[in-house]
């Protein structure tokens, strides 16, 4: 027979070695599999429902069961600047790269754990001069100097039979998870944040001006105080105080313009620009719409939305994860392997033939005693899972709450901005009267001002109301968890998130 040849045996050696995974499938993962938490229990999220409709200023809002949170659900706002607005953000978002460059890391990070499945093949050339002394009797044996070269390949396995590597790239992928979770939520919050503070600029700019036309008006009872004080009519007391009720009317101008200009700082923040360079585009607040119909989920769904839960669920995942690390390190480890190769007294020389040379091993390791260290470290592992398990009950807690107070605040609003309607129309009949008394001589123009003053003070607090319920129903749809799930395919999801695995 034939003896082997290297190649062949080094052949040999590399296609058992890739025979090496089926060892893994006959092993066993330890500790424990992840098994997804119980949704919260419960029919709603509010006890009782919010099942009336919310009427106010000639707007209604009802919360519905069957009504579910667009992908883009800012468009319900029907404000095409908005849109833009909103867009011009996601793309130049630093938030949003860093969210999705961390994302990137972890999905190559879970791609080089993957690695761990398969034979680790090496190979080596090389080539020395030697001069060697061999003591086989009394006489040393001087041999060389000689050239000596070789090649020659190893490869090295390690079955996962107790489910160590198994485990770490379990844990791999729960991180990968919390990275995609976290690109949602960075989403969510630049798109709520977004249409939170455009909402409020367009507020702080009406209510700017409806105190800009009190202060003019103010002007004239003003110069009107002073010629009844000089006709001896009047307490010059009487122009101190629209002098004063003036000033600070001006000095509330100024707070508005401070945070109309700092909404407008943190627009241009948000979208990745210079306060300088953002462009600011305007829309008033009575062009925005109100949405009607408003999402009344269950709690259960509440917590499979949520971008934070879910984070907090893939971080529990990652717990369990390790567990079962260290509850297979608990365990002895095998490893097996091989080399091969040929050596020659020249480089030339290895194409052709050579002294062929080739090993095989198996290694068993495991720990006898290590003072217990691993074990308690499959103990920690436990703990930092019960802790997670406290943390991912806490986020469950935490969202609830905030789709609560945003529902519950709805139901308020509504209620404040029915009072705020009335007051406004209360104060628009009483400045028609007076203007209507005017004209026909029985009271004064500074009755007039007063009368309009107070109609401009309502006219404050009616948009004020208005402005409250818009933030409101943004919070809504925020805390519900943004609307990514709702379109097979929505432009709004961001990039690098794999919306087939996050349903």
């Amino acid at each position: 027979m034939a003896p082997d040849r290297p190649d062949r045996r080094l052949r040999r050696l590399v296609a058992a070695a890739a025979l090496a995974p089926a060892l893994t499938l006959a092993g066993c993962a330890l500790g424990p599999d992840f098994k997804r938490p119980d949704g919260p229990p419960g029919d709603h999220v509010v006890a009782p429902p919010a099942a009336e409709t919310l009427r106010a200023a000639d707007r209604s809002q009802r919360f519905d069961r069957n009504a579910d949170v667009p992908a883009k659900w800012w468009a319900g706002l029907g404000s095409r600047e908005l849109d833009a607005l909103v867009d011009d953000a996601l793309a130049h978002s630093p938030t949003m790269a860093a969210a999705q460059a961390a994302l990137r890391q972890s999905q190559d990070a879970l791609r080089a754990g993957y690695g761990v499945f398969y034979p680790q093949i090496g190979a080596n050339a090389g080539a020395t001069r030697e001069k060697s002394v061999f003591v086989l009797s009394h006489t040393p044996i001087l041999i060389g100097p000689y050239n000596l070269a070789t090649a020659g390949a190893s490869v090295s396995y390690v079955p996962d039979i107790f489910g160590l590597q198994r485990r770490t790239v379990e844990g791999l992928r729960a991180q990968s998870d919390v990275q995609r979770y976290n690109v949602l939520a960075a989403y969510l919050s630049l798109t709520a944040n977004v249409v939170n503070t455009s909402v409020a600029r367009a507020g702080y700019q009406t209510q700017r001006d409806a105190l800009r036309d009190i202060v003019l008006m103010q002007d004239d009872q003003i110069r009107i105080a002073k010629v009844q004080f000089e006709a001896g009519t009047a307490a010059y007391s009487a122009v101190v105080a629209l002098q004063s009720q003036q000033a600070a009317n001006a000095a509330s101008v100024a707070a508005l313009e401070q945070r109309i200009e700092q909404s407008e700082h943190l627009l241009a923040q948000l979208g990745g620009r210079t306060p300088a360079d953002a462009p600011m585009p305007a829309f008033a607040l009575e062009d925005l719409q109100l949405p009607a119909e408003l999402p009344d989920t269950l709690p259960a769904v509440l917590a499979r939305h949520r971008p934070d839960i879910l984070a907090a669920e893939a971080s529990l995942h990652a717990a369990s994860a390790q567990i079962g690390v260290a509850t297979a390190d608990l365990f002895p480890s095998l490893t097996i392997g091989g080399t091969a190769g040929v050596s020659q007294s020249s480089v030339a020389g290895l194409l052709h033939s050579g002294i062929s040379f080739w090993s095989a091993q198996a290694e068993l390791a495991g720990s006898l005693f290590s003072g217990f260290s691993q074990w308690y470290s499959r103990r920690a592992a436990i703990d930092a899972y019960d802790q997670s398990l406290a943390n991912y009950q806490q986020a469950v807690l935490a969202g609830l709450t905030q789709v609560a107070d945003a529902m519950t605040a709805l139901k308020h609003d509504a209620q404040a901005l029915r009072a705020q309607t009335d007051a406004l129309t209360a104060a628009q009949e009483g400045l028609k009267l007076t203007r209507a008394n005017y004209e026909a001589g029985t009271a004064g123009y500074l009755d007039l001002l007063n009368a309009d003053s107070q109609y401009q003070q309502a006219r404050l607090g009616y948009v004020g109301a208005v402005a409250q319920r818009l933030q409101d129903t943004v919070a809504l749809y925020a805390a519900l968890g943004g609307g990514w799930w709702s379109d097979a395919n929505p432009a709004s999801v961001p990039i690098g998130v794999d919306h087939d695995h996050l349903r």
